[in-house]
């Protein structure tokens, strides 16, 4: 669905939606030809390269990104669904490059903080920087579920990676026989969000519903309780009862998986339920991109900063953010990525200049589709804070759907949700991939 800028700004903006560009702060001018290096070419990446060119068009600025083009994760439970193409997610690189800015497809191999270089996979000479932002997304922790595999995972998609691994999940649904059960596994937190379990569950139970009527969808969640819970179980209840089977762990069953065998497509929970799916999506739990181990930059399995600019909290004069990092409870959303990505280009600017460097304030809005123009919404500001001498990020003024919202209020969010989409898209990558890539 097009919707235009002049529509965006307005109904969106009110409520909270703001541009990528909108959304950053003016930094200085004044900050020369310094060499800025970021680490992943997905939103967070991106954003901070356009802000950073947007505000002084001297900078050096490269974005080392090994994959040609980029799908997103925003908006491929639609596809899933049906709502969407997968050509709408998928964007080149061609627009970020005539920014200006310098994109390396070739993956970073190691970081060396005190030479200030990166190691490139494919190159020779190792890349200088004098500022360095990481933001390599997430890898998947196929060891946390007994018998799953990056093998395992070309038949049991996680879908959890944008771009193949995506269309994968959708060719298994589309050859889905009619009766075949879906079984879906939720981690625990935390985790990218997008794409959601649950926006996920009920756009495959839409898909169930009108393509494939008697086939079924169990979820089985290691949690107990979830984001928007009350708003999607209103969902299920109404538009997929006895399509989307939901199993949150308690005090009796424990639903996280324990062990999978993608030769017979079984799923076994920790309690010992056993479900033999025709299709099996298993999302497991998840870690930082391997590249920041390799620097040093995380802690467990994500990467702690200072929540005043995102800077590691780790070594010194390295910026990380996006999925990657630990930042309390803000979401690993796209949309957090662009607001913390507004403060390091903020941060990165006034650092170079000499001019001080002010604590950011972020945002965030999480949109979820239940139904066809129907949609729900969680988000919040966020502030730096301290706590018995540990800094921290604080939310404020939170707000969240609720249930028994009408039906335009619904029709209203899920507007607003494709309006940040579709601009945020056009402001970062340009225009999507022309035709649809055979899917």
């Amino acid at each position: 669905m097009a919707v235009t800028r002049r529509q965006f700004h307005g109904f969106a903006l009110g409520a909270g939606a703001l541009t990528a560009a909108s959304m950053l702060p003016k930094p200085s001018q004044a900050a020369g030809r310094a060499k800025v290096v970021i680490i992943g070419g997905g939103f967070a990446g991106v954003a901070v390269a356009t802000r950073l060119k947007a505000a002084n068009a001297s900078l050096d600025v490269t974005i080392v990104e090994p994959k040609q083009t980029y799908t997103t994760c925003v908006y491929s439970n639609l596809y899933l669904g049906g709502f969407r193409s997968f050509k709408s997610l998928t964007h080149s690189y061609a627009a970020v490059k005539a920014r200006g800015i310098t994109v390396v497809s070739d993956i970073a191999k190691d970081i060396d903080t005190k030479a200030r270089t990166v190691t490139l996979g494919n190159a020779s000479n190792p890349l200088p920087y004098d500022r360095l932002v990481v933001a390599p997304g997430i890898d998947i922790k196929y060891d946390s579920v007994i018998g799953y595999s990056q093998a395992a995972a070309e038949i049991m998609p996680h879908a959890w990676l944008s771009g193949p691994q995506t269309w994968l999940l959708k060719k298994k649904l589309l050859t889905l026989s009619n009766g075949g059960l879906v079984v879906m596994t939720v981690p625990n937190n935390p985790y990218r969000c997008p794409p959601g379990p649950y926006e996920r569950a009920c756009m495959i139970g839409h898909f169930l519903k009108t393509r494939k009527p008697k086939s079924k969808l169990i979820v089985f969640d290691a949690k107990s309780t979830f984001s928007k819970q009350a708003v999607f179980e209103e969902a299920i209840a109404e538009y997929y009862k006895g399509i989307v089977e939901l199993n949150l762990t308690n005090e009796i069953d424990d639903f996280a998986v324990d062990r999978v065998d993608a030769s017979t497509g079984e799923v076994v929970t920790k309690t010992g339920r056993k479900e033999r799916a025709a299709l099996a999506n298993i999302i497991p739990a998840q870690r930082a991109g391997a590249i920041a181990g390799r620097a040093g930059l995380m802690d467990g399995d994500w990467c702690p900063v200072n929540p005043h600019n995102f800077t590691s909290a780790l070594i010194k004069d390295v910026y990380v953010l996006g999925d990657a990092a630990k930042s309390a409870d803000m979401p690993k959303s796209a949309f957090t990525a662009i607001s913390q990505a507004g403060v390091v280009a903020d941060d990165i600017l006034a650092d170079i200049s000499g001019k001080p460097r002010v604590p950011g304030t972020y945002r965030n809005t999480c949109w979820s589709m239940v139904a066809p123009e129907n949609s729900a919404k969680i988000g919040a500001d966020y502030k730096p804070a301290s706590k018995d001498g540990t800094p921290y990020l604080e939310p404020v003024a939170p707000f969240i759907s609720a249930p028994g919202e009408s039906a335009q209020l619904r029709r209203d969010t899920f507007l607003e949700s494709a309006a940040w989409y579709d601009t945020t898209m056009n402001e970062l990558y340009g225009s999507p991939l022309p035709g649809d890539g055979g899917r």
